[in-house]
């Protein structure tokens, strides 16, 4: 997978893909985190412009992704909605991206955005906030676990790269805890300050950039 990084984490093989996404060959799982699903909407609403479009362009990036790799399952990393879930437009864009992928399992741990989940009528199995799934602990915010690798989100890591002033989406490799990009291609985020030991795996064109450990 020449748009990947491949390592090992919590004991098991997985890819970190240049589109925001983590792999998991051995299971056959794809997780994203932070998809805000309707975020165009909630701003719109509000009176902020947005572009229109949004949730499409990411179910096409989604779609990407699934036809590349084998998956039985899809996990989102909390923060599958970005506020209520209103019948609008994302809605009916996600309801017939589910009904393509019916015999696809999706599964949700819940983010801070995640109120209105369970009544949303998206086609998700809602775990709470946090499972364990082998070796790993899946949530939404990054707090360590003393015995299990925590997969997380929450923070929408941004990494710049030598002589480069833009910021890209990144994976924040940290002792014990991995915290995935966001997904959603409409999202903000922050540089985060490393501790030695720590790095991130910039999402650049759709391609995994390991940077330089921090010393």
């Amino acid at each position: 997978m020449r748009d990947s990084l491949l390592l090992t984490l919590g004991g098991e093989d997985v890819a970190l893909l240049g589109d925001r996404a983590l792999y998991r060959p051995s299971r056959r799982a794809l997780l994203i985190a932070d998809l805000h699903l309707g975020k165009a909407d909630v701003f719109r609403r509000a009176g902020i412009g947005m572009p229109a479009g949004g949730t499409g362009y990411d179910l096409e990036r989604l779609d990407t992704l699934l036809d590349r790799h084998p998956v039985d399952s899809l996990w989102i990393l909390g923060d599958v909605l970005h506020g209520p879930a209103p019948r609008a437009a994302w809605h009916r864009r996600w309801r017939s991206w589910r009904e393509r992928h019916a015999a696809l399992r999706v599964v949700a741990v819940r983010g801070n955005h995640d109120r209105g989940l369970p009544g949303a009528d998206l086609g998700i199995e809602d775990v709470g906030e946090s499972v364990q799934d082998g070796p790993f602990l899946l949530r939404h915010e990054p707090f360590a676990h003393p015995a299990l690798h925590v997969l997380c989100g929450h923070l929408h890591p941004l990494a710049r790269l030598p002589g480069m002033t833009r910021r890209w989406p990144a994976f924040w490799l940290r002792d014990g805890l991995t915290v995935l990009p966001a997904f959603s291609h409409f999202t903000a985020g922050v540089a985060p300050l490393l501790q030695p030991g720590e790095r991130l795996v910039a999402c650049v064109e759709d391609v995994a950039i390991a940077l330089p450990v921090s010393r």
